[in-house]
């Protein structure tokens, strides 16, 4: 009975609704004290401002003005008898209700609750426990695909490692140099960057294979792509282009830097001591860009194809570039005549 009392009473802290007719009231009033007041002194303010520079007008327009605001006070005053009558209808706070001693009920009540809650606690941790585990199963799950991409991006880099990459030799082939010389080429075409490509082909490399076997000429083949790695920059490719034949694209090189490396590695390779204690000697042909072809890629590989053979023709171990070719084809041609 007492809690039932207790309920029934307000509470002094908490707000009282205000019903529907006392809304409308303050709403009025608030309308009548306030937003008419200032339409009537806006226009005031228009109206006394405009006479001053129409002295008839002033005359036509004062009484009314008059008139208006005598009509907006009397407005004002009713708007705030209705807020005076309005607070004195509102019901005035009581007193804060004496606290009430704790009945007996009250500990079993909260220890009910507390009965529920660990109720409920429970059952939610019977729910937790299935999506637990599948968050795990989802964990695993992630570990073990992340480790299958991991492997398929190996692999794939493996394979396309592989169709760059000659068997014997471990340089790159034929395909891969394209490709480089492609881009070297465009390069050259944007930026003037000087480019050379260097042909060399093994001489007498059939007699190996014929008189020694083929594992012998292979160990050749892999004495040369040493030596090339050996006495190259990083940035140049080195690539078996066939057979006994090799292609290096000599990056940012002119025609007098590629022919001291062709050079070079001519020398090398007279004194290198091979497995099968034959001396193997090679012929280079050399071409470059700007000097020598247009800007393309075929060009610049025949170009220095031509000048392999003429270095061929000329007796073998040594080197040729573009221009000799184009030197030399005139005087045959005159010898020819003759």
């Amino acid at each position: 009975m007492a809690r039932a009392t207790r309920r029934s009473k307000p509470n002094p802290d908490e707000p009282t609704l205000v019903a529907g007719g006392a809304r409308r009231t303050i709403m009025l009033a608030l309308w009548l004290t306030s937003f008419i007041p200032l339409m009537v002194v806006g226009y005031s303010l228009y109206a006394y401002l405009l006479p001053l520079l129409d002295h008839t007008r002033q005359v036509r327009d004062l009484p009314w003005l008059q008139a208006l605001l005598v009509f907006t006070g009397l407005l004002m005053v009713v708007g705030g008898l209705l807020i005076w009558d309005l607070t004195r209808a509102l019901p005035r706070p009581e007193p804060p209700a004496p606290v009430a001693v704790p009945t007996p009920e009250r500990p079993q009540a909260a220890s009910g609750s507390l009965d529920d809650a660990d109720s409920l606690l429970h059952s939610f941790s019977r729910m937790l426990a299935p999506i637990e585990q599948q968050a795990a199963a989802l964990d695993r799950y992630a570990t073990r695909l992340d480790s299958a991409y991991q492997e398929l991006e190996s692999t794939n880099a493996r394979l396309k490692e592989f169709s760059f990459k000659d068997e014997v030799t471990g340089l790159y082939n034929r395909r891969f140099f394209s490709i480089r010389l492609e881009e070297e080429v465009s390069r050259y075409r944007r930026f003037n960057h000087p480019v050379s490509v260097v042909l060399l082909d093994l001489d007498a490399f059939k007699s190996v294979n014929d008189e020694l076997g083929h594992a012998s000429g292979d160990e050749t083949l892999r004495g040369m792509a040493e030596i090339l790695l050996r006495h190259s920059r990083g940035i140049n490719v080195i690539c078996r282009y066939g057979g006994d034949e090799f292609a290096v694209l000599l990056v940012e090189t002119s025609k007098a830097g590629a022919r001291l490396y062709a050079d070079r590695i001519r020398y090398v390779l007279s004194s290198y001591q091979f497995a099968h204690r034959r001396r193997v000697t090679a012929s280079f042909g050399i071409a470059s860009l700007p000097e020598d072809v247009a800007p393309t890629a075929d060009d610049l590989i025949q170009a220095a194809d031509e000048a392999l053979y003429a270095a061929k023709r000329a007796g073998k171990n040594r080197v040729s570039v573009h221009e000799d070719v184009v030197v030399s084809q005139p005087i045959a041609s005159e010898a020819k005549t003759e």
